[in-house]
């Protein structure tokens, strides 16, 4: 790709992008320049990967290509007023905030822009995040294809009706939390049981990943696939009764759907 790329934002969520695309090859460091309020955020970007990086927001603007709006949802009306003059007439817009529409966005421009509202995860760095796009009528069907290639450089990508990004955020952009706190009480277990806290996590996360290929190379429904491990009179149905018995399913079904709402109340 031979386009800059600019972040407005150097938190976690731009680092895992940043890390993503430099990791996969995809783009060159010297083509990627962040943004970042304080030195040492701005020092820690600079050492970490090696890219460009200041605090001027404007100057962010100009350079890039596509820019990454990478700040807090609050931070929105002052970042767009810093930078919405310094915009080029091309550049493509990505907003990876949540409760940020794109009618609101382009509200506070007051111009015509180019727009992509996203919500990736941050197993971007890993190379296995799972974003979801949504455009505004000034993206050309070349333009989008070429955000989707940046997505799916750091992990999968669907694009979907905007009136999916709160669900998108319950689901993929918050859900990473959820299954940490999972995978933590999995190893809690083992370590009451006798097994090092380093192998405990080691047997968690890779049950897990393997857990999760499992749906998505074979295509089999979760519940088949749970069923498969499950022998008569076992050890996993005996678990699997405990979790159903102490409301493992409602549990996560409330806490996503609250996590839902959350992002729509933000809006």
């Amino acid at each position: 790709m031979n386009k800059t790329i600019g972040f407005i934002g150097g938190g976690n969520m731009a680092s895992a992008i940043i890390g993503g695309i430099i990791n996969s090859g995809l783009a060159k460091k010297e083509q990627i320049t962040a943004t970042a309020k304080t030195e040492k955020t701005i020092a820690s970007l600079k050492e970490r990967f090696d890219i460009t990086a200041f605090a001027d927001n404007a100057k962010a603007a100009r350079q890039s290509d596509i820019l990454f709006l990478a700040v807090k949802p609050y931070l929105f009306g002052k970042i767009i007023s810093e930078i919405k003059d310094s915009i080029q007439p091309d550049s493509i817009i990505i907003s990876i905030a949540a409760g940020q529409t794109i009618a609101s966005m382009e509200s506070a421009f007051a111009k015509e822009i180019k727009l992509i509202r996203a919500m990736p995860n941050t197993p971007a760095l890993v190379g296995e995040a799972m974003s979801a796009l949504c455009a505004n009528q000034n993206i050309t069907e070349e333009e989008l294809e070429e955000v989707i290639t940046i997505f799916n450089s750091f992990g999968k990508c669907e694009v979907l009706p905007e009136s999916m990004m709160d669900t998108v955020i319950g689901v993929s952009g918050s859900s990473p939390a959820y299954v940490y706190m999972f995978m933590e009480a999995m190893a809690d277990a083992a370590v009451a049981d006798g097994m090092p806290r380093a192998q405990a996590y080691k047997f968690a996360a890779q049950s897990v990943l393997g857990a999760a290929k499992m749906v998505l190379e074979t295509g089999t429904h979760p519940g088949v696939l749970k069923d498969n491990v499950c022998s008569p009179g076992g050890t996993t149905i005996e678990a699997v009764a405990v979790l159903e018995q102490k409301g493992l399913r409602n549990a996560v079904i409330s806490a996503q759907r609250a996590c839902v709402q959350k992002s729509r109340d933000m809006t």
